[in-house]
């Protein structure tokens, strides 16, 4: 149940904690209190789109992913889609409504297919109930041509649907053709090859890498290299990956970090992921400024890899690097040769959808 007070309490502790940043004496580093932090916020456009399919209203959403498609704003787009369909999983009045009354919109058709890729993927019988959704994915994708993010969902649905290479390249390749440097396409490739071929870290890294050098500077596929450090740190197996190649990833992540604004939702899941890795690599004063930039926004990935509670260990994590790095370098680069691979376990979990 979503409380819509709460979501409007959200937006304006956010904004006094971005007021107490922008006050901070320089050289001081000042966090948010705990207290303060949030999980998986939505952005200054989406909260309001929320409060409204709180109350069963979808035009505030579909007036929303309707813009974002005459624009083109692909990025944004996708990340919208994906929060309203975890939205639509627990309160799913508003989009049962809008599919009601609109059912050939491309956005409600979207929103749709990704919730019921996201219904398939926590089944037992995944590749059985994926392979109904198809045909609702396919009117997505026939909805608007240009639309680069119902052939992303068409990635993440092959992955979990076991399907073959040649069939990959070919959403592969459609994918591409409408947005060649589009982030979600290219993390969902990202984790079908590391899928497919299970411990191909070195192969994952090359595809990453090559796609950051293709790029444009600023854009979100200039973060490939992390996310493919970050497959690389939470797998077991494989062959090993060069630590200067780690670093390199994380040394492109901190240059797209240093382009995009602070205390801000946005670029949170960015953030967090680039402090799990540069903590990994024990760097832990760049991880806790990371951390700083962030200012109180959390999100569950990737601190669902190590705790039930993902807001609970982003917590812990910041304090503890905190206490590191005031206690001075020592304590903030611990002598030793352990493997960033080696740190301490983590939970097991079916999928990273």
């Amino acid at each position: 149940m979503v409380d819509t007070m709460a979501l409007l309490h959200t937006f304006t502790r956010a904004s006094r904690v971005r007021e107490k940043s922008g006050a901070a004496r320089p050289g001081v580093l000042v966090l948010p209190a705990d207290a303060e932090v949030l999980l998986d916020a939505p952005d200054e456009v989406l909260g309001p789109v929320l409060v409204g399919a709180a109350a069963g209203d979808p035009a505030p959403a579909a007036g929303l992913l309707a813009a974002t498609r005459h624009r083109g704003a692909w990025e944004h787009r996708d990340r919208y889609v994906r929060q309203l369909a975890v939205f639509a999983r627990s309160r799913p009045e508003w989009l049962d409504a809008w599919r009601a009354h609109d059912p050939h919109s491309p956005d409600g058709l979207l929103v749709d297919a990704q919730r019921a890729v996201h219904r398939a993927w926590d089944s037992p019988a995944r590749a059985e109930l994926l392979r109904e959704v198809t045909p609702l994915i396919t009117a997505a994708a026939r909805a608007d041509h240009r639309d680069p993010v119902p052939w992303r969902l068409a990635l993440d649905h092959a992955r979990g649907a076991r399907a073959g290479h040649r069939y990959f390249q070919e959403l592969w390749e459609a994918a591409v053709r409408r947005a060649p440097h589009h982030y979600g396409c290219h993390v969902a490739a990202l984790r079908y090859l590391s899928s497919s071929w299970h411990g191909a870290h070195l192969e994952c890294f090359d595809f990453a890498d090559q796609a950051a050098q293709d790029a444009p500077d600023g854009s979100l596929t200039q973060a490939l290299p992390l996310r493919a450090a970050f497959g690389y740190l939470t797998d077991r197996g494989g062959a090993e990956v060069p630590r200067e190649r780690l670093d390199a990833a994380a040394d492109r992540a901190l240059a797209l970090s240093a382009r995009l604004p602070a205390a801000h939702p946005r670029p949170a899941c960015l953030r967090n992921l680039l402090a799990y890795v540069l903590l990994r690599l024990e760097r832990r004063p760049e991880a806790l400024e990371q951390l700083r930039l962030t200012g109180p926004y959390a999100t569950s990935t990737p601190w669902d890899r190590e705790a039930e509670d993902p807001l609970g260990r982003f917590l812990e994590v910041r304090r503890g690097l905190y206490e590191a790095v005031a206690a001075g370098p020592a304590a903030a680069s611990p002598a030793g040769s352990r493997h960033p691979r080696s740190e301490r376990g983590r939970r097991a979990r079916s999928g990273d959808h």
